[in-house]
């Protein structure tokens, strides 16, 4: 069953820090069967406390979604993202048709 990983960035504080993570962080995709779907884009928020944007990845599985995390390339640009901001992350089951 597919998963997606969501990432909401709830506020930016070291712009520094996060130019480090968005260098780093499209290397720890290599090797991981992951479909970027959204980056960031116009956000129209309907409902709940508003935050600066989203990123959204599918992966085939949970697993996969997991071993993307915690691998060692992603856990190197991660330090950065949490150094440069806020953020709320998680990982959804999807519907496979």
């Amino acid at each position: 069953m597919s998963a997606y990983v969501v990432m909401m960035r709830e506020q930016t504080t070291d712009q520094a820090a996060m130019d480090t993570y968005a260098s780093l962080a499209p290397l720890a995709r290599e090797g991981h069967a992951v479909t970027p779907l959204v980056k960031y884009g116009a956000l129209n928020i309907l409902e709940g406390p508003s935050f600066e944007g989203c990123l959204i990845h599918r992966f085939p599985t949970v697993k996969a979604a997991e071993a993307w995390y915690y691998s060692p390339q992603y856990q190197q640009a991660v330090k950065h993202r949490h150094q440069g901001a806020q953020y709320r992350v998680f990982i959804v089951e999807g519907i496979d048709g």
